[in-house]
């Protein structure tokens, strides 16, 4: 049958990335307390494309997917990364995994227990045989305003932000000490379940440690600065103001030098 895709392209331009979204994946990741976790992953899948290639073969990337591994690790990864540049003629392969990853939370008095769950990605570049790999998580976190503190008489305005962050790194990282960093940022944590005297502790907690954005992005460069295996991150973090109708956000990223 005719192969439309090599046709000649009528703008000779190259293009960066093209290829699908959306598309949905079981998958298992590790779990530090649990050896491995079950979740669904939304995936973004793409390749470059040279300039005399008029289309790309879209069908191609779901018949990748479909043998992939579940298992998600570096090395899984990679093979379908290299199987998608193999499959589609390409020199560049990108891939995006996004799911949702849970940890049995403890409330800080109580002891109760309960499920919070994590915005967690997965992406990769791979060309010439080499895979660029970052893991990330987006993580709630509760922040008190210092300035509104020190000036007024009772209170001060509070709210939660999200601390975003995306690492590369050597060997082997937990989510879970990316998850770890970011909490220890804010004011206080985010709990799914707390009783009063949870509450109680969490209010008192957060005013007791006041943070602008500027504070939670700088302490969590430095946890993450300090992390053995971290190569290089980007955290970003954005408050969602409760008495403006505006966010405010904050970014740092770095290379980490390991002596």
């Amino acid at each position: 049958m005719e192969d439309v895709q090599k046709h000649p392209a009528p703008v000779a331009m190259a293009i960066d990335r093209v290829g699908v979204k959306d598309l949905r994946l079981p998958l298992v990741v590790r779990d530090r307390a649990e050896g491995s976790q079950h979740t669904v992953a939304k995936v973004e899948l793409s390749v470059d494309l040279p300039a005399d290639f008029k289309g790309t073969h879209m069908s191609r990337f779901v018949e990748a997917l479909e043998d992939f591994s579940e298992e998600l690790d570096y090395a899984s990864f990679k093979k379908l990364l290299a199987d998608i540049c193999g499959r589609l003629e390409a020199r560049t392969a990108f891939a995006r995994f996004t799911f949702p990853y849970f940890l049995r939370q403890t409330s800080p008095v109580s002891g109760s227990r309960g499920l919070m769950g994590y915005t967690c990605h997965v992406g990769g570049e791979y060309r010439d045989g080499r895979l660029d790999f970052t893991l990330g998580v987006d993580v709630p976190v509760m922040t008190v305003c210092p300035c509104s503190k020190a000036i007024s008489r009772e209170g001060a305005h509070s709210q939660r932000a999200e601390v975003r962050v995306s690492a590369r790194f050597k060997g082997f990282l937990w989510l879970e000490d990316l998850i770890e960093i970011a909490e220890r940022s804010g004011s206080s944590p985010v709990y799914t379940l707390l009783k009063r005297e949870d509450e109680k502790y969490v209010t008192e907690t957060a005013f007791a440690q006041p943070t602008f954005v500027e504070d939670v992005v700088r302490t969590a460069a430095k946890g993450l600065s300090e992390h053995p295996r971290i190569t290089w991150f980007r955290v970003e973090v954005e408050s969602f103001e409760s008495i403006h109708d505006h966010s405010a956000v904050a970014a740092i990223e770095r290379r980490v030098e390991k002596s």
